[in-house]
């Protein structure tokens, strides 16, 4: 159960799909909205259920994807062998999820509390912006995803740790580790997207007994609803985007909403 209107869950889950897979931190997003605009805390339980919503649209969009990716698993502890570009892909999403896992759990508290300050997440948010776009123009986009070796997938997966603080953004933390290695922008982005399946599932697995616990009503069913759409739209819109322009716009964006939380955190002194 959550005090928010159904209006207000519609727009945080659109705001949760939007940001989950656009360069913009979707903790930053959910952290301040309720903040800045004087709305009840959503609570845990809400949190989970729109991460339930992101899977959803995760899983949809790369359907063929997730098959090719099941049957290339089975091989590998079929045959014990690693030699299809499916099957190094289903190694190095594993080696990328590795650190996040591991952090994610070390430091669950921290993130659910210290680290949600709002002057920390307008920092987080501006110095990422400007590595996103310093890694974009100075990197070039020459590496295709087939070339990926494990360390360079464990390099990506480290980044993903950071976004354990609100501002930083899992989606850019790895786009941007991964365009720093010269992975093009769309490598850099499906990569992105399909290492971000097991975090976002093993939390919402982990913390669906407290969302039914909690009850489901209105307000979760829109909020899940309203982030499967944004998430599949998201997903579609920033894969067709950069295949014609880069992250500039996204680095502009967060250094825009970075200082504009620094103006609201003075005026409420």
């Amino acid at each position: 159960m959550t005090d928010l209107t159904l209006w207000q869950a519609a727009v945080m889950g659109t705001l949760q799909g939007l940001a989950e897979f656009l360069p913009i931190s979707s903790s930053a997003h959910l952290s301040l909205t309720p903040w800045a605009f004087g709305w009840p805390a959503p609570g845990l339980a809400f949190d989970v259920a729109l991460h339930l919503g992101t899977l959803v649209a995760l899983i949809a969009y790369f359907w063929a994807e997730w098959i090719s990716l099941a049957r290339a698993a089975v091989n590998v502890m079929t045959t014990r062998r690693v030699e299809t570009v499916a099957e190094r892909r289903v190694l190095f999403i594993g080696v990328a999820t590795i650190p996040a896992a591991i952090f994610g759990l070390l430091l669950e508290d921290y993130a659910e509390t210290v680290f949600r300050a709002p002057a920390l997440t307008a920092t987080m948010l501006i110095v990422m912006g400007i590595l996103l776009w310093w890694a974009d123009r100075a990197s070039p986009a020459t590496r295709p995803l087939h070339e990926m070796t494990w360390k360079q997938a464990l390099l990506i997966g480290i980044a993903q740790v950071f976004a354990l603080i609100p501002g930083v953004s899992r989606s850019g933390s790895t786009m941007t580790a991964a365009r720093a290695l010269k992975f093009d922008r769309q490598s850099a982005a499906v990569f992105s997207f399909l290492m971000s399946m097991p975090v976002i599932a093993a939390a919402a697995v982990l913390k669906v007994p407290k969302l039914v616990s909690s009850g489901i009503d209105g307000t979760v069913v829109v909020g899940i609803a309203a982030a499967a759409i944004s998430s599949w739209l998201a997903i579609a819109v920033l894969l067709r985007f950069l295949q014609r322009y880069g992250f500039a716009v996204f680095a502009i964006y967060r250094f825009a909403l970075g200082l504009a939380i620094y103006a609201l955190v003075a005026a409420r002194g």
